[in-house]
């Protein structure tokens, strides 16, 4: 499946936002300046698994729809792939 630039872009986004985490950590800064920055790293990582199976649903939606098939597993699987991720 190919993805979007956007999902490229947030998962450098969030690289960034994890050297950023470990130099704080380095420095010494406090716990709460840590934990602010370790939360919106995980936003940011739920927002991306959130775009990724969206898109794939999408498109395998689109491709069961063609072939005149049921949807339902796909559906289930995108479901799942959300679950599993928290």
């Amino acid at each position: 499946m190919q993805y979007d630039k956007a999902v490229t872009n947030r998962l450098k986004r969030i690289e960034g936002q994890l050297r950023g985490v470990i130099n704080m950590i380095e420095q010494g800064k406090s716990c709460d300046e840590i934990v602010t920055q370790l939360s919106a790293t995980r936003s940011g990582i739920d927002r991306s698994i959130g775009l990724m199976v969206s898109s794939n649903l999408e498109q395998c939606l689109q491709d069961q729809i063609e072939k005149g098939e049921s949807t339902d597993d796909v559906v289930k699987e995108a479901v799942n792939l959300l679950v599993r991720s928290r």
